[in-house]
């Protein structure tokens, strides 16, 4: 291992680049639009009953992995295959995260290129009194540009890239310290200005108000999906980072913390978010272009629209840049096991590479929009490269590799290793968790598999 004996500094530190790991655009932008698409109150509950009851388990079982084997994720996996006398294959599973993590960079950073291409319009005051018809034209224009969409691009993948070349102290930690603390304040401050001249009530009702009319198999689905996507399951980032964890911390304890931080983002972004379309008559339900078509014409009519619509820009880039730094983190870690590989060489190298494959979502919304490489599959009829890789990634590997983690730990695992790295000895608590990963975990993954796959 090129970096042995790399621990974060602290156990804040950890819980902070977790909650990077998985607080990102997750939360904030792909939240609220499949909150206000479902139904509001009823999407939510089940999202947290599922947060709760397998997201926790989930998050504990990439943790311990990644500080049992105390390596990158494939080579934790293989390591901790071969201790109990299982086939080093193992360590697919461990390339299969890295590999969810990695293709989801090539394409996160395109959108998150997007809010780096609003920053000027934001701080110049292009959005004060911005009509709808103006606000989707802009949006138009920034997505059929490829120079201003390669450029943003790159932009992000640069800001990634040379935070994750400073290493785990010097770039990870520092930079997550200083990041997360500035996401939730930005946060709280977007929630009490929302709160003043939005509708909160509307906003409360909406959120915290179950109409289980609304609630159907899909619904049910969705909120599972949204749960696991939300926390990264089944990508390398948490893992990656489990390798960085000291042996005496809780892994329980830190699990808990950061999904409750997680959680916390989604209700705050909530609050942010729907009081302000609720206050101007505009529909919850308006899908992706939520955050980018929707807010712009909201904010540029209130009272210091233009400071508020600033900050939650950078709210929003701060969180793609916590999760693109662990993308990119899981991948370097594994390259700079090598012998003789440098941290600066393998993050330019895997930040270019990501940044090239990239290309392919960039074009996918101008010069490209009309190549579909894989029309002649009848799901795939009209999609772009972007929206292929993101099918694979979110629809198939991210579940796939997350089932076989629930199977890693259930079952190649023995329960003295399980038992040894939570600390809980063979409690009930311990016997859940067991049970959770073994059976029902997996059910439940394979469910979310299987219908996904057949609606298409």
């Amino acid at each position: 291992m090129a970096e042995p004996g790399v621990k974060f500094a602290t156990r804040m530190g950890f819980i902070l680049a977790a909650m990077g790991s998985a607080v990102g655009l997750g939360n904030i932008w792909r939240f609220t639009f499949m909150a206000g698409e479902n139904g509001g109150g009823a999407f939510i509950l089940l999202y947290f009953l599922f947060i709760v009851f397998l997201g926790i388990p989930c998050v504990i079982a990439m943790i311990c992995i990644g500080r049992r084997g105390g390596l990158s994720p494939a080579g934790s996996t293989k390591a901790l295959a071969v201790t109990e006398g299982r086939s080093e294959n193992w360590k697919l599973l461990g390339w299969l995260a890295i590999g969810v993590a990695f293709l989801a960079l090539t394409f996160f950073s395109v959108i998150a290129g997007w809010v780096l291409a609003y920053l000027p319009y934001s701080l110049s005051g292009e959005f004060v009194e911005i009509t709808a018809e103006e606000s989707v034209q802009l949006f138009d224009d920034i997505q059929a540009s490829p120079i201003i969409m390669t450029f943003w691009h790159g932009v992000f993948m640069a800001l990634t890239m040379w935070i994750v070349a400073r290493g785990v102290l010097n770039g990870l930690e520092k930079t997550i310290n200083l990041m997360m603390p500035t996401l939730f304040i930005i946060l709280i401050v977007l929630v009490l200005y929302a709160a003043l001249v939005g509708d909160l009530s509307a906003a409360l009702r909406f959120m915290f108000v179950p109409d289980f009319s609304r609630v159907n198999n899909d619904v049910v689905l969705l909120a599972l999906g949204q749960a696991f996507f939300s926390l990264s399951v089944g990508g390398g980032g948490v893992m990656n980072y489990g390798s960085y964890l000291d042996k005496a911390a809780s892994i329980p304890r830190n699990a808990v913390a950061i999904v409750s931080a997680n959680v916390s983002v989604d209700m705050l972004a909530g609050l942010a978010i729907f009081p302000i379309v609720f206050a101007f008559a505009m529909e919850p339900a308006s899908g992706p272009g939520l955050i980018f078509v929707t807010l712009p014409v909201a904010l540029g009519q209130m009272p210091g629209g233009q400071i508020i619509g600033t900050f939650f820009l950078l709210l929003v880039l701060f969180a793609a840049l916590s999760t693109s730094i662990s993308m990119m983190e899981s991948l370097v870690s594994r390259l700079v096991e090598r012998p003789g590989a440098t941290r600066k060489r393998m993050t330019l190298m895997a930040g270019g590479i990501a940044w090239f494959v990239g290309l392919g979502s960039v074009f996918s919304h101008n010069i490209w929009s009309d190549f579909t490489p894989l029309s002649f599959i009848p799901m795939f009829e009209g999609s772009t490269i972007f929206r292929i890789i993101d099918f694979f990634v979110v629809n198939n590997l991210m579940l796939l590799s997350a089932f076989f983690i629930t199977i890693f730990v259930g079952w190649v695992m023995s329960k003295e290793a399980t038992r040894d790295e939570l600390g809980m000895g063979d409690s009930l608590g311990y016997r859940t968790w067991l049970f959770i990963m073994r059976f029902l975990a997996p059910a439940a993954i394979f469910l979310i598999a299987a219908v996904t796959i057949l609606s298409y």
